[in-house]
């Protein structure tokens, strides 16, 4: 094909800005705040010595493990399973099936196998009477009640064995991928297993889609008629950015504890089990706590719904799109690091209008030391609509000619 020097220079021209704009749009991205200068990072001593039979610290922004042993290792949960229950419960409150003040019946069955009769923790409610559905998650919560737990799967799912059922969905919708629920208690049982990996994702789980819910595991103590019972949690009363999460305790399990601290921007996530002693899971999820906090730091790098770069856009009436992030990008590093993160986008090379507002549009990659540290979807933060007849028709020839 022939094309006159004129048009030659034009399409030359046109190209070359065209080129220009995309090289610009696609550029690496940089965080929102200025680096902070070079500096060497602290060196890392060994975690703690834990003398449970596994162990993890996780970091609650990306989910990335920071320490651990045996925690993909299947153990009984005890009664940590009630934070799997309460995520159930907050899930079904949310999509309108039960409400807070719900009538909640305290069944026989709910009673002798949970109640006062039994060697596990209960919460006290009255034997065929009934109470608002908050105050029996808050006996369940921070009294352990196995009696709360039953009624309250009773309630949300007409039996134990169907709420069993909706744990066991919502658990791998969570993405636990090595645990089986049976019950709504952590009562041993065949079958019923978790592992401390798993548990950490529930907790930043739960800490992430149900906030409210999850704040009632930081109440120190609970009354149900004359009995006051106190929150099982000993970090509650040790330092005050421990704000939950779970205790169990049975024979098979051993005790366990799900702990989670905030200080500043940085939340962390630790679980023991097969600890030795009540005791024991405080002190060694302390240790794990304040080594996490001391040895790593966490940045927010991009706030959410601010641009952080701009795609051309094909066949628009708008020529471009901005991109950013829907929820806040934070990422947890060694301290002394956060200068060499290293941010980079994952963007199609042709866009093609119409865009919707919140349409994931690739992806944005944080990595360390060639590891990739975080990851989030990049989305469109405008819409474009589709452009005119000789708008589609303009772009098409220039589409074409840049595929020749």
């Amino acid at each position: 094909m022939k094309v006159p020097a004129l048009a030659r220079a034009v399409v030359l021209a046109a190209t070359t800005t065209l080129v220009a704009g995309l090289a610009i749009a696609q550029t690496t991205p940089t965080p929102r705040t200025q680096l902070p200068p070079a500096s060497q990072s602290l060196p890392v001593p060994p975690p703690p010595q834990i003398t449970a039979s596994a162990w993890v610290l996780m970091d609650a922004a990306s989910g990335n493990v920071l320490a651990g042993e045996n925690y993909d290792q299947r153990l009984e949960p005890a009664s940590i399973t009630k934070v799997m229950t309460s995520y159930v419960i907050a899930a079904e409150m949310a999509a309108g099936k039960v409400k807070p003040d719900d009538q909640v019946m305290m069944t026989e069955n709910a009673w002798r196998v949970g109640g006062a009769g039994t060697d596990g923790s209960y919460s006290g409610f009255e034997v065929n009477k009934t109470a608002p559905l908050l105050e029996m998650e808050k006996g369940m919560v921070v009294q352990s009640g196995n009696d709360a737990a039953i009624a309250l799967a009773e309630h949300v799912a007409g039996s134990t064995d169907a709420f069993a059922a909706l744990m066991n969905q919502y658990a791998q919708r969570i993405g636990l991928k090595n645990t089986h629920w049976v019950n709504p208690t952590g009562l041993s049982a065949p079958e019923h297993y978790s592992t401390a990996h798993d548990l950490a994702l529930l907790g930043r789980a739960l800490v992430h889609d149900y906030p409210v819910a999850y704040s009632y595991n930081k109440i120190k103590e609970f009354t149900v008629g004359p009995i006051t019972q106190p929150n099982r949690n000993l970090l509650l009363w040790r330092d005050p950015s421990v704000d939950g999460i779970k205790t169990g305790h049975h024979s098979g399990a051993g005790y366990c504890l799900m702990a989670s601290a905030k200080r500043g921007d940085q939340r962390l996530i630790s679980v023991v089990m097969g600890s030795s002693s009540e005791n024991q899971r405080a002190v060694d999820s302390q240790a794990l706590l304040n080594w996490g906090f001391r040895f790593f730091e966490t940045h927010n790098l991009y706030d959410a719904g601010k641009a952080i770069a701009k795609q051309k856009v094909w066949k628009g009436a708008s020529d471009e799109v901005q991109l950013g992030v829907a929820e806040p990008l934070l990422v947890t590093v060694q301290r002394g690091k956060y200068d060499q993160l290293k941010p980079t986008m994952d963007v199609p090379k042709q866009l093609v209008a119409p865009i919707a507002k919140g349409q994931k549009i690739g992806s944005v990659k944080v990595t360390l030391d060639g590891k990739v540290v975080a990851e989030r979807p990049l989305v469109a933060l405008n819409a474009v609509e589709q452009g005119g007849f000789f708008k589609r028709l303009w772009d098409e020839f220039w589409m074409w000619w840049e595929s020749e």
